[in-house]
């Protein structure tokens, strides 16, 4: 079937689209963290306070991405995007506007809902792709965030030490502009998926469970983990994502459909994806902080807020070239390696950190030994979610997945928070350097944990599944070469290797 020229170059421009858009929303996604000690002596709050512009991203992030998700897989996935992207656009103008850190806050949690966007582009990739380039495109989304949390934090650095910090959310309000401008020139406007009915009792129990946890990450410490008030909203939360659960699987129309769990490489990329995510806000915020210590604590380099983001940089590069050796690593080794090799690589750079300190160096070093560890996680991930659902649950599935990673990063956020005030003496700002050592090899564990149960947990039928796939495809191709040899074009071995990690198995 022939392509218009016009539709031919949308196609092209997808990919590239998607990947600028997710990358963009991560960027201004990574406007909060590196802010938080300015904004707390701008608007004279706590430290703890001041946190809440990196909370309230992540809570609408958590809220609002299973609700996406499910979007994703119906006919309007343009809509779902601008929509998106017009509402973070707006936080950013509501908190580069804020006179009060109240509303900067507001303006922080509307720029949060971008980060349900990350199923819904994998959802329009898969839905207009053939499966080769899906995948490939899916990979890279998948490590999109920590490609922008590269880039935007040196900007952020750099753009507070220059002006004031609010101009970074004029910044973020620019570019989250440009982004809305391409995707209504490339995105196709609709696809020819069906609307199925909204969970929106689902959508609503899920929705208040979050923001009960993260109350109660956020308010604990300072209530009390044995306070009445603290005991309360923990109960609450948990008798409401037990009768969240018991809704879904009843659901004939779930907001998530939990059966696919029952999938052991789904339950994989789940399990991994919370504890990489929460193993990995507990390295790279510790070494961002670590460096701008005063050197007077006795550790630290009393770096500026431009090099404490620099060190982010690796971070990119190394998730970049790890998203793009997998094609290459999977053909060479297989699947059911790639998750364990990745959280192994990565736990070795949170080690290394935690006995290595004494120079710069070691900080960028570790880090891009970190993204290459990320890279391989986050990548592979959901290359087994798609080879396991339907077409129709993509959006849905992968929107639990990054539900679980959003929490994995808030909890690790809040854990981090907790071990450094356990080593901080009264009356002093800093804490002593064995709570950084702590938090280090905490992430580094989680990492093992997530090594030794991604290589178990799918056993040998992730494998035995795509060389399955395989060799249906081999038989397939034969056949039709026999049956109608000039009417087709000759598929390779390595065609074949390259659509065999993106067969859905049904």
């Amino acid at each position: 079937m022939s392509v218009a020229p016009g539709q031919e170059t949308r196609l092209r421009l997808l990919v590239p689209t998607l990947i600028f858009v997710g990358v963009l929303v991560a960027v201004v996604s990574s406007l909060g963290a590196p802010l938080i000690p300015t904004i707390a002596r701008a608007d004279g709050v706590t430290l703890s306070t001041a946190q809440w512009v990196l909370t309230a991203a992540l809570m609408t992030g958590a809220m609002v991405t299973p609700v996406m998700g499910r979007l994703a897989d119906g006919p309007s996935q343009r809509r779902v995007i601008v929509s998106t992207l017009l509402v973070v656009a707006l936080g950013c103008a509501v908190s580069a506007l804020s006179g009060s850190f109240v509303v900067l806050v507001i303006g922080r949690g509307l720029q949060g809902v971008g980060m349900g966007l990350l199923p819904v582009n994998m959802a329009t990739a898969r839905r207009n792709l053939d499966r080769a380039r899906a995948g490939r495109a899916i990979a890279t989304l998948s490590v999109s965030t920590a490609i922008g949390a590269g880039i935007g934090y040196p900007l952020t650095g750099l753009i507070t030490e220059e002006f004031d910090y609010r101009v970074a959310y004029w910044f973020g309000f620019v570019v989250v502009v440009g982004a809305l401008l391409c995707a209504l020139l490339v995105l196709p406007a609709r696809s020819d998926a069906t609307r199925d009915r909204f969970d929106l009792g689902g959508a609503v129990a899920l929705s208040v469970a979050i923001v009960g946890v993260s109350v109660l990450l956020s308010e604990g410490g300072s209530w009390g983990w044995s306070s009445v008030g603290a005991i309360a909203v923990a109960v609450v939360c948990l008798g409401l994502v037990v009768g969240w659960v018991r809704h879904e699987l009843r659901s004939d129309h779930p907001l998530v459909e939990l059966r696919h769990l029952r999938s052991r490489p789904v339950l994989t990329a789940v399990v991994a994806g919370f504890l990489m995510s929460l193993s990995m806000y507990l390295i790279i915020p510790i070494v961002v902080e670590f460096i701008q210590v005063p050197v007077s604590s006795g550790y630290g380099f009393g770096s500026s807020v431009l090099v404490s983001g620099l060190v982010l940089v690796p971070l990119s590069v190394g998730t970049f070239l790890a998203s793009r050796l997998l094609v290459v690593y999977e053909r060479r080794f297989g699947v059911r390696t790639m998750i364990p090799l990745g959280a192994l690589v990565f736990a070795a750079g949170s080690t290394f950190f935690a006995l290595e300190h004494r120079a710069l160096w070691e900080a960028f070093v570790t880090i891009g030994i970190v993204g290459l560890g990320m890279g391989f996680t986050f990548a592979a991930m959901p290359g087994f979610i798609i080879r396991s659902v339907p077409q129709s649950e993509t959006g849905s599935a992968t929107g639990f997945y990054q539900v679980l990673r959003t929490i994995g990063l808030f909890v690790g956020s809040a854990l981090a928070a907790a071990v450094l005030l356990g080593y901080t003496k009264a009356h002093q700002i800093f804490p002593e350097v064995g709570g950084f050592h702590a938090a280090l090899l905490i992430s580094a564990a989680l990492g093992v944990a997530a090594a030794v149960i991604s290589f178990v947990l799918p056993g040998k039928g992730v494998e035995s599944e795509t060389l399955h796939a395989h060799e249906r495809l081999e038989r397939e191709v034969v056949t039709v070469k026999a049956s109608t040899p000039t009417r087709i074009r000759v598929i390779s071995a390595e065609d074949v290797d390259s659509l065999k990690g993106e067969v859905v198995a049904e």
